[in-house]
């Protein structure tokens, strides 16, 4: 790998993984949509190509002479119009793809999620063969549950498309998850359900980078692999220990799995049908994907891709409180 081109590098996960590819004395170009963007990529080693997702022909240049695409940008909000999630999650990526494949560029690595199984059922010990629901949830399960199956039709022996699907992205630094967990936290918002006593799994920043990395190399073309931390946690106990690195208790307060989930839909409908502003108190999103057991299983990944997810729980909690104390 010699250079690499990365979508959502001002993002978390793709700064995080351009550091890692500079480290590595891979040259990197990263789509940007602003100024800031530019400058945000560039602070981490990258070549900043000024653009949008849907930006065909800035695409097309920008991918000549690439080895590998690290599709990372997406929509990933609770809410928002449906048109959107279509056009960046979906559209964009076919399009992407495209691109790319004209462009010769031999691997595609698109970061995928766990979330394209959300649609209400339990989600407890399960890997890369359980089949996608044919309803999941709208917005952001919808399109990326969408999103690989454009990936996977796209695979050619010349052009190998693979997935990567981390649980629940955390680490210092976290630009997505964690801040609204603290704001949620702040405004008396955060209440666990069903007392959050039930397993899930994590993936820190950096074995994400590292499932990335792999998959360039050693993933197999079509093939998806989940992405976790090893051994699954429970719920309330992580992110307990997630939100004392902030400083923040959270408080006791419960409901039960299915008011929370019917409440989401009620609000769903509401929010759908009447002229309301804003985005809903909650959605089933979240409450599928943080009310119960989400347990995906990465046995693939290691034994496919030599991953290990080598950074463990422990020592990423404590990278969090270190970066909070400076």
């Amino acid at each position: 790998m010699r250079t690499a081109f990365v979508t959502g590098g001002s993002g978390f996960v793709g700064r995080n993984l351009i550091r890692a590819l500079r480290a590595r004395d891979v040259a990197v170009r990263a789509l940007a949509r602003s100024a800031a963007a530019v400058d945000a990529v560039e602070a981490c080693g990258a070549q900043g190509v000024r653009g949008d997702l849907d930006d065909v022909g800035a695409l097309g240049q920008a991918l000549r002479g690439c080895d590998v695409v690290f599709h990372c940008a997406a929509v990933v909000e609770e809410w928002g119009p449906r048109s959107l999630y279509q056009r960046i999650n979906v559209d964009a990526t076919r399009d992407l793809l495209a691109a790319a494949r004209a462009a010769r560029v031999a691997r595609f690595v698109h970061v995928s999620t766990e979330a394209i199984y959300a649609d209400g059922s339990p989600m407890a010990d399960f890997d890369e063969t359980r089949p996608l629901p044919r309803r999941p949830l709208p917005r952001y399960p919808e399109s990326k549950n969408q999103a690989e199956h454009e990936v996977v039709a796209a695979n050619t022996p010349d052009f190998a498309t693979v997935i990567c699907r981390p649980r629940l992205i955390w680490g210092a630094g976290d630009t997505s998850v964690l801040p609204k967990l603290v704001e949620a936290a702040g405004a008396g918002r955060l209440a666990w359900i069903d007392h959050g006593r039930y397993p899930t799994q994590s993936c820190h920043i950096d074995n994400v980078v590292e499932g990335l990395l792999l998959a360039a190399t050693n993933g197999r073309g079509g093939e998806a692999y989940f992405l976790t931390d090893g051994e699954p946690v429970e719920f309330r106990a992580f992110l307990s220990d997630l939100l004392a690195t902030q400083g923040i208790t959270v408080p006791d307060k419960s409901v039960s799995f299915r008011v929370a989930y019917a409440f989401g839909a009620m609000c769903e409908w509401l929010w759908e049908h009447l002229p309301l502003r804003g985005a809903p108190p909650v959605t089933r999103m979240p409450v599928a994907l943080g009310g119960q057991a989400v347990t995906p299983i990465d046995a693939k990944a290691r034994r496919e891709l030599g991953y290990t997810g080598g950074v463990t729980r422990a020592q990423g909690l404590a990278a969090m409180r270190a970066a909070a104390r400076a």
